[in-house]
């Protein structure tokens, strides 16, 4: 795979505990898939980590900079130095996780926990610009209120009539108004209006992951519909 050496544009902290990391692709397109990943070390350096590219292909041609959605706690911003200026070597693209060049079902559903919003948010994007009907839902889970990113731009989905929103908070936190607890049985209920003939994609921490497969599938998502993309626990 291509490996192209560009600088950090910017570090904008999104959440308390996530930063939107800006590279400057310099004039070098980088040809992706909505959902893929770059990975991404020092100039130089012996290792590179995966990270979910945050914007989507359209995103990326227009600006020539790349989005990366970065964990704080994952360590990333102090072991690799994401600062502006920085250089970075970023190889790829990478990854299987990926809409198919014809998501032709009549409903997708995007279920992400924390950062995992990063290459749904790609996906989200493309699909938007392609306008072919489908009917979009989103169940979006954050340890609180404040750490659920690109709020203003899915809300402004949620206004414009393409986007149906569902967040809840699985920590305590006195200031959030909404749902709290992890995504349940009945939250895959509300939007699953044609289990049949819905494609799925689950992004974030394993334990999300498994469970959401093992509801989606009792609720009558066939398995190739599934699609995931998991770490930690």
């Amino acid at each position: 795979m291509p490996v192209v050496t560009v600088p950090v544009l910017n570090v904008e902290a999104i959440t308390p505990r996530s930063r939107l990391v800006t590279l400057d692709l310099r004039g070098q397109p980088l040809v992706f898939d909505p959902g893929q990943a770059v990975m991404v070390g020092r100039r130089g350096g012996r290792t590179r980590r995966p990270y979910s590219i945050a914007c989507s292909p359209e995103q990326a041609g227009e600006t020539l900079r790349l989005e990366l959605l970065i964990g704080v706690d994952a360590g990333a911003t102090s072991d690799f130095g994401f600062a502006t200026g920085t250089p970075l070597d970023v190889e790829g693209p990478i990854g299987t996780f990926t809409l198919p060049p014809d998501a032709s079902a009549g409903w997708i559903l995007f279920v992400a926990g924390g950062t995992g919003i990063a290459p749904l948010r790609s996906m989200l994007d493309h699909l938007l610009r392609r306008h072919q009907g489908q009917r979009i839902s989103l169940l979006y889970s954050a340890r609180s209120g404040d750490e659920f990113a690109f709020m203003l731009e899915l809300e402004g989905h949620v206004r414009a009539g393409v986007l149906e929103l569902h967040q809840t908070v699985t920590r305590d936190d006195t200031k959030w108004a909404g749902r709290r607890g992890r995504i349940g049985r009945d939250r895959f209920e509300a939007v699953l209006h044609e289990p049949a003939d819905t494609l799925c994609f689950v992004c974030g921490p394993s334990s999300l992951v498994d469970e959401s497969i093992a509801t989606l599938k009792a609720l009558g998502v066939p398995e190739p519909k599934i699609r995931t993309e998991s770490w930690g626990k």
